[in-house]
């Protein structure tokens, strides 16, 4: 499967909402195309190189699905787009377009059956309903609950103050179990760090 591709500065999760600025016309074009084919495009991070002008040096080979949920014109006369999360994918081969789009062959990846939380998620759930409630998260709309593991994962994964390498690697786990595993692993790091600080 081709799929054009938007490398950014973060890294998006499934059912998680990014807020994007279009202003360039190889992306306007991108915007275009997907909305008109009813498809998503990929959101891939950037490993080296910048966002805006000629397309980034180096970007992650997994990534995850954009789907278009809405957009209007921005007071500042640029488009706004808001996106969901879709399915995540691995890029196999990519190529730069002469307008400076990238566009990829990618595989898509198999997500794991729905998996209800359980008792061993209560202090991940706390935190993440303490996340919800800071202003700009609150705005993503991302305060309602959640219902299964993946929720919880790919939501913690995509609001925590992690490391872009360290998103990465939870987008590249296969199941909600190990992505929330390792989350637990790197908050019992951070707390014993700070509880060193002190």
């Amino acid at each position: 499967m081709k799929l054009p591709l938007f490398p950014l500065n973060t890294v998006l999760f499934p059912q998680c909402p990014l807020d994007l600025q279009i202003f360039e016309a190889r992306y306007l074009d991108m915007i275009s195309r997907c909305m008109k084919q009813g498809e998503g495009f990929g959101v891939v991070c950037i490993l080296e190189g910048g966002e805006v002008g000629e397309a980034a040096g180096r970007f992650s080979a997994i990534g995850c699905e954009a789907r278009i949920c809405d957009f209007q014109q921005r007071p500042n006369g640029l488009l706004g787009v808001r996106v969901e999360g879709g399915r995540r994918f691995r890029v196999h081969h990519a190529q730069v377009l002469p307008d400076q789009l990238t566009v990829a062959e990618v595989d898509w990846l198999e997500e794991a059956a729905e998996q209800s939380l359980g008792l061993e998620h209560a202090d991940l759930l706390a935190l993440l309903e303490a996340l919800a409630e800071h202003p700009l998260i609150a705005a993503l709309g991302m305060s309602g609950a959640v219902s299964d593991q993946a929720a919880l994962a790919n939501r913690l994964a995509y609001l925590l103050p992690l490391a872009p390498e360290q998103k990465l690697q939870l987008l590249d786990l296969d199941t909600p179990q190990a992505r929330l595993s390792q989350l637990q692993v790197w908050l019992e790091q951070l707390q014993g760090e700070s509880g060193a600080a002190q």
